[in-house]
């Protein structure tokens, strides 16, 4: 009795201290040497039950976010863009060398219509009152070409006597009090006016409504043709007015072109 009851101490003393240092080492708190201390404080009989030194693995705190964590990388810049961006501002160092994106032109004496010029927009706008009218404007710049182009034929004799090839192209309205209007379609050359268009509208007519717009202008009745010039010409629209416009719109167009290339070059840049 006496050695089954010393048999049972032994083998108790020595679970628990197994399981302390096995605990331990799952943990990842034990050390080799650690190891070696907690062997050496058991007793006799719980060192001779340990027939092999421990074997201990390397603990590491492994983490997804850590063991996946991405590789900072310089971005590099492609060739092609380094490239775009020389050209382009070689453009805004040409444009800026150009007298046409600061210069302003004086409202000439006389000048009928009050201008409405909004940075950025391919157009500006007209408008003034004549007696019980409203006159409005819209001047475009898609038209602007200077110098004579390439070619030959009856084309170019046409052009020569429209001033070359500049022009402008311009709708006015002819508006009053009851919701109808005249609407010009008009391009203006050096020194002249051609109507290219005319048709009556309403302001208060539904979109979805396809209205009759009139027949081709230049098949009306020539005295009907020249009475319609004097009629624009009465209202502003005249040789000085449209070279006017023909030189702030030349302006204005340099003057946007050197923002949309400044534009394209900070988007490049980022």
């Amino acid at each position: 009795m006496a050695l089954a009851s010393l048999l049972r101490k032994t083998i108790s003393s020595s679970s628990n201290w197994l399981v302390v240092v096995g605990g331990a080492q799952r943990r990842g708190w034990c050390s080799a040497a650690a190891a070696a201390a907690a062997a050496a404080a058991a007793p006799p009989h719980a060192r001779s039950l340990s027939l092999s030194p421990p074997r201990f693995l390397p603990y590491s705190n492994f983490s997804s976010s850590s063991s996946w964590a991405a590789v900072p990388t310089t971005s590099t810049r492609p060739t092609s863009d380094a490239n775009l961006l020389n050209v382009i501002e070689s453009e805004v160092k040409y444009a800026l060398e150009s007298d046409d994106h600061h210069r302003v032109e004086e409202t000439p004496t006389g000048f009928p219509f009050e201008i409405i010029d909004k940075p950025g927009e391919h157009t500006i706008s007209l408008t003034r009152k004549y007696q019980d009218e409203v006159i409005k404007v819209e001047v475009h710049m898609t038209s602007l070409v200077t110098g004579n182009h390439e070619g030959g034929g009856d084309d170019d004799e046409e052009d020569s006597s429209k001033g070359g090839n500049s022009s402008i192209p311009l709708v006015v309205s002819v508006v009053k009090g009851n919701g109808q209007f005249l609407e010009f379609g008009v391009t203006a050359y050096a020194d002249e006016i051609a109507i290219e268009s005319l048709s009556v509208k309403d302001s208060n007519a539904s979109q979805e409504d396809i209205p009759y717009e009139g027949p081709d202008f230049g098949s009306l009745d020539e005295n009907l043709q020249r009475a319609f010039h004097k009629y624009l010409e009465i209202r502003g629209i005249k040789p000085s007015t449209t070279n006017f416009l023909h030189e702030y719109m030349i302006n204005k167009d340099s003057r946007e072109y050197l923002v949309w290339l400044k534009n394209l070059k900070k988007f490049i840049e980022k």
